[in-house]
């Protein structure tokens, strides 16, 4: 049965920004607080990863610490392991993520170790978090093709998702990471996960690399499935597919939900503006077609 009302788990001050030129540290904050401003009340805020790999996250600490924190909206970030973890209470994070991948090759080349060896190093994270009472969400990479592998067997993105669920984690986001999928094998793909793992503790995050990112949302929705990843402005590229978009832009699925009469409790008008401030510090208009359909504000 469809949801009424879809959580959007807003991804672009993280994943977006991360494949994007660097930013100055106030638009940083300027955007997450335009977000909460227009009603979004999950935002991934920052990663705390080492900056020789990831300097566009190096200052994350200084994000969660000059935020405006709005009731009722959980900060998220991205912790790789114990070190990362450390970094993110420090900062006061409201939960953080771990990320896994169902194909092994990128595994591999991603963050040079196996399936098995990444599930490995967060066990002992997701277990700290847990006598904190922080909550852990999931990434799964890779869920409907690899750009090393190809074809991702659907049993495998099963395996590794139900390993994350058992461990502990409240929500598993089901990633296409190089936009390859299509609607049929969406679906597929999410009914099979949704055997092993309760759909109310599924996610998808669907990048937008071949424009198939809206129609299969739209494909999944009678699952029951009601959180959705999505980037504002579709901050950041895919950094596996030259030249292409990569993340659906928030914009352009709140428009659609509500024009489905789905609700979603997000302003429209404000997010498209906060995409629109943020593509203007990256020199590029907005990668929503929706928010250049409405303008830009005054």
């Amino acid at each position: 049965m469809r949801a009424k009302q879809i959580s959007l788990f807003e991804v672009g001050a993280r994943d977006g920004l991360q494949n994007e030129r660097a930013v100055p540290l106030e638009a940083k904050i300027a955007l997450i607080n335009a977000l909460a401003e227009a009603g979004v009340k999950r935002i991934e805020t920052g990663s705390f990863v080492s900056p020789k790999w990831v300097p566009q996250m190096a200052d994350s600490q200084a994000v969660f610490a000059g935020i405006t924190r709005h009731t009722g909206v959980r900060y998220s970030a991205l912790t790789p392991n114990m070190q990362g973890l450390a970094g993110a209470i420090d900062a006061r994070a409201d939960e953080v993520a771990v990320f896994a991948s169902a194909s092994e090759a990128f595994s591999q080349r991603n963050i040079n170790c196996s399936i098995e060896e990444s599930i490995e190093r967060f066990i002992p994270l997701i277990d700290k978090a847990k006598q904190l009472n922080l909550p852990v969400r999931g990434y799964v990479s890779c869920t409907l093709g690899c750009p090393y592998e190809g074809e991702i067997a659907v049993s495998e993105v099963v395996r590794v998702s139900e390993i994350l669920y058992k461990l502990g984690v409240y929500e598993i986001s089901l990633g296409d990471t190089i936009g390859i999928g299509t609607p049929d094998k969406a679906r597929n793909m999410l009914k099979a996960v949704a055997e092993k793992v309760p759909v109310e503790q599924l996610a998808l995050h669907f990048h937008d690399t071949r424009g198939q990112a809206l129609a299969n949302i739209l494909a999944c929705l009678d699952t029951g499935v009601s959180t959705i990843d999505t980037s504002v402005a579709g901050l950041g590229g895919c950094p596996y597919a030259k030249g292409a978009s990569g993340n659906l832009a928030s914009e352009d699925l709140v428009y659609m939900l509500h024009g489905m009469g789905i609700e979603t409790g997000i302003d429209l008008l404000k997010l498209a503006h906060a995409g629109h401030e943020i593509s203007r510090v990256l020199g590029r208009p907005s990668g929503s077609k929706v928010a250049l359909a409405l303008g830009k504000p005054e």
